[in-house]
């Protein structure tokens, strides 16, 4: 059974997640929260420092607090997967599987993946939706040790990375993304239902297990209507964030 101060906890990250306190916005004071919930102002502080602790809110001394993130919002040092993401904010994530072979490493899989040149690699090109709507395409390379494992999964799973781990025990620990801006291809146009041209966010990306071992990497272009991306910004912390379009 949920405490007082863990449903007035829950309330508030449902406010910050409807926006009704827009990330930078401020938090009421804790006599406002306290006489708009009945409680005394230390159950208020109870459910406050349960939402700083999560990175949802932060303060200054004698200042009120400031929303700093919602969870609509996912910082990519997390290295939460798109579906992970997408469950967050009580989206449904849904993926389809366009094509996978086998080829020769590249010189550019070899050296992204640590691979030899030539060592087969499994290709992906799959597409991810949220709620049934197209707004990523992701065009993965696996390592030739994970390539059986990811081959084997449905082709319409929505989470490669939780079926990775359920089968394999594998942890993506590690990711460095480069990201940038392109025009949508014909191909790209056609799987996201959009205009050829169009505008994408493109980050390419090598993730690694916690030992530095390359499992994959990839190429993949979110609609630019559909999903951003944010940073915010410390002395201690420089986080990148992806989020849901405005």
């Amino acid at each position: 059974m949920s405490t007082r101060h863990e449903e007035i906890a829950d309330e508030l990250r449902q406010a910050i997640d409807r926006e009704e306190y827009a990330v930078g916005g401020r938090l009421p004071a804790e006599t406002e929260l306290a006489a708009r919930y009945g409680v005394s102002r230390g159950t208020v502080r109870q459910a406050v420092a349960a939402l700083t602790s999560e990175g949802l809110i932060g303060s200054r001394q004698g200042a009120r607090r400031v929303v700093l993130a919602s969870r609509r919002s996912q910082s990519f040092a997390e290295l939460r997967s798109f579906a992970q993401w997408a469950r967050a904010m009580g989206r449904e994530a849904t993926g389809r599987v366009v094509a996978q072979e086998y080829l020769p490493a590249s010189a550019q899989d070899a050296a992204r993946l640590q691979l030899r040149p030539g060592v087969p690699v499994l290709h992906v090109l799959r597409v991810r939706g949220l709620d049934g709507e197209p707004v990523l395409v992701e065009r993965t390379v696996y390592a030739d040790w994970i390539s059986p494992a990811v081959e084997g999964i449905d082709p319409d799973a929505p989470s490669v990375t939780q079926l990775l781990f359920e089968g394999t025990g594998l942890v993506f620990a590690y990711g460095e993304h480069v990201i940038d801006a392109v025009a949508a291809s014909a191909q790209d146009a056609e799987l996201l239902d959009i205009r050829r041209t169009n505008p994408l966010l493109r980050v390419r990306r090598v993730t690694t297990t916690r030992e530095g071992r390359p499992v994959e990497w990839s190429d993949d272009r979110y609609r630019s209507d559909a999903v951003s991306f944010s940073v915010h910004n410390s002395i201690g912390n420089n986080a990148l964030a992806r989020k849901t379009a405005e």
